[in-house]
């Protein structure tokens, strides 16, 4: 019996099944392909979790310029005040953030509600669309300004009297445009006064004791 022939070591030849041909004799197999893209998609994920903020070029904080500010010297309740703020801060902010007078309320802060009035040189503005540093010199009188020691303001008054709030949001805001809408000389009627005063919203409805109080104060002071 003859010897089990040798295992061949010869390639098969080119066009067989096993040998690719032509443009494929050199590409990897499909596992090989695939093992290698993704070890490499892995490498390359893992790299920019890495180095990702220097990819992009994120600036340290230290490099971030600080926003332009300005130095403002105004009167506040009858106290001067002295502050360098950003040029973007609102008067609304600057009373509550900085000097911590927080009846002026923050209702839409889009001058639509009322709820944050204040008089600058007498005159209702509303301070979330005032700018501070346009307030050199100014004299501004909030809510926590109207009284005097422990006697109330009469307007402050007159709304205890005609129990003129419920939820006390706008009260400090429709107070302030009251006081305004008093001293402009507007108080002829209730229709008057309801058109002078219809920059303050009231969500609970209070209107008719509102005017009532404004009647009552202008009254009053005749």
């Amino acid at each position: 019996m003859s010897p089990q022939p040798p295992e061949s070591t010869v390639s098969p030849p080119e066009g067989s099944p096993e040998q690719p041909t032509g443009e494929f004799a050199s590409a990897p197999s499909r596992r090989t392909f695939i093992t290698t893209t993704t070890a490499v998609g892995g490498a390359v994920m893992a790299g920019g979790v890495v180095a990702g903020p220097s990819v992009f070029g994120a600036e340290s904080a230290d490099a971030v310029e600080a926003p332009p500010g300005s130095r403002v010297s105004l009167t506040v309740n009858g106290k001067r005040h002295t502050v360098t703020v950003d040029n973007r801060t609102s008067l609304l902010d600057l009373l509550r953030e900085h000097l911590n007078l927080t009846g002026s309320k923050k209702g839409c802060n889009a001058g639509a509600c009322g709820a944050c009035t204040v008089l600058v040189d007498g005159r209702r503005v509303n301070s979330c669309l005032t700018l501070t540093v346009r307030l050199e010199g100014a004299e501004v009188t909030t809510i926590e300004g109207l009284a005097k020691g422990e006697q109330l303001h009469p307007l402050q008054q007159a709304f205890i009297d005609q129990d003129a709030f419920q939820c006390g949001y706008c009260t400090s805001g429709q107070i302030m445009s009251g006081v305004g809408c008093i001293d402009e000389g507007h108080t002829g009627s209730p229709g008057e006064i309801r058109e002078f005063m219809s920059g303050n919203i009231c969500r609970c409805g209070c209107y008719v004791k509102i005017v009532r109080a404004v009647e009552q104060t202008a009254a009053d002071r005749k």
